[in-house]
């Protein structure tokens, strides 16, 4: 053959054998989503909407994209209605989800040991927990991984004040040296983010038990000079709970206006960042934003005012109400003349009479709103 050919072809060669290999990830799913009740007791955590899309979707989407081909669910409750719901997207994006289900809650290395079968294999996988939203960096973090050769990479963001964490230190090549939790004098600003992708091999330091990779594998990784920090550029969040969700979103919403600004919708009642369901209604005379996300068949009458805050799917907000600073729930009614704010949460179908105030509560699904909440409480 000639020599012009020969390189080409073992290129080719090369490729067919890497495409042939699987590329798996593994999303820690958990239990039952306490701190963002009381959206989650209408639904599991990953299937709650964030900025317009299941929680669970915008990870899926970012490791399909980096070349993972088959996600592994890491589940401990209400597997049903998340298998329901995935069907639908392992069609969509043609690739396999499958659900690892706990009969205890094994912490966040024990669902390694239990979905080991799957994970093994000669390549590298992915793990994350579901809460964490960012610019996610899968194709750079395989780079990084296989450039140091050890065990374990994980990715760290900076924190303003370490001292609320556990932070990590590490040398100029990434190499971690420990981990201190809480430090009260300084020794580093880099928090664990919540995204690994770790060898095969370090199955063999999980035993089938409640664990935690945190507090148990790591440290026993770094004893070996076996894990490496990646250093995460731009917005990194935990939306586990209403607070962090909302501040998640305005993050969000800003990066999409660096990245995709024409997703964002303009109109002369938009002011700043929003998001807008094509389906939704917007009445006249209305201030949107800064940072709202509007979910589909939303209805929002004349004259109200929205901040900081997320509407799902089907919720009406009548004429003249002030939303900031909250998460209105699936097919919820808020009066007209209502004031709501101070990260208060309606869950799914509660009515809020008109002339309302509310201010930090946490309203459980199925109730009638028909007096004011003037100190943050839960509505039971």
């Amino acid at each position: 053959m000639d020599h012009q050919f020969r390189t080409p072809l073992k290129i080719f060669c090369f490729w067919c054998i890497f495409l042939e290999k699987e590329m798996k990830a593994l999303i820690l799913v958990g239990g039952y989503g306490t701190r963002l009740r009381p959206l989650t007791l209408s639904r599991p955590k990953p299937l709650v909407e964030f900025c317009n899309k299941p929680m669970m979707l915008h990870q899926v989407e970012a490791l399909v994209e980096a070349g993972v081909d088959h996600v592994i669910l890491a589940v401990s409750y209400r597997a049903e209605m998340l298998e329901q719901e995935i069907k639908q997207d392992e069609t969509k994006l043609g690739i396999k989800i499958s659900i690892s289900q706990e009969e205890e809650p094994l912490g966040t290395a024990g669902p390694l040991a239990l979905a080991r079968k799957e994970l093994e294999g000669d390549e590298p996988f992915f793990v994350l927990n579901s809460d964490i939203v960012c610019d996610f960096p899968f194709r750079d973090m395989i780079t990084f991984h296989k450039h140091h050769g050890q065990e374990g990479t994980i990715v760290v963001t900076r924190v303003e004040e370490p001292s609320k964490y556990g932070v990590v230190v590490y040398d100029e090549h990434g190499k971690v040296d420990r981990f201190v939790e809480k430090p009260q004098e300084f020794v580093s600003n880099r928090i664990n983010a919540g995204l690994y992708i770790l060898n095969p091999s370090v199955l063999n330091r999980i035993d089938l038990k409640p664990t935690s990779i945190e507090k148990e594998v790591f440290p026993e990784m770094v004893k070996c000079n076996q894990l490496y920090a990646y250093e995460l550029q731009g917005f990194w969040m935990d939306v586990g709970q209403p607070k962090d969700f909302l501040t998640g979103m305005c993050y969000y919403l800003h990066h999409m206006k660096q990245k995709a600004p024409h997703k964002l919708h303009q109109a002369e009642y938009t002011v700043g960042n929003v998001l807008l369901d094509p389906t939704a209604k917007i009445g006249k005379n209305c201030r949107i934003g800064p940072n709202v996300v509007i979910g589909p068949n939303v209805v929002v009458e004349d004259g109200v005012c929205l901040k900081k805050c997320t509407l799902l799917k089907g919720c009406h907000v009548k004429s003249h109400s002030w939303i900031e600073s909250c998460i209105i729930g699936w097919k919820c009614v808020v009066g007209q003349w209502v004031r709501m704010e101070n990260t208060s949460v309606l869950g799914e179908d509660v009515i809020v009479k008109d002339e309302m105030y509310i201010n930090g509560g946490k309203v459980l699904p199925h109730k009638a709103i028909s007096e004011s909440v003037t100190e943050p409480q839960v509505i039971m």
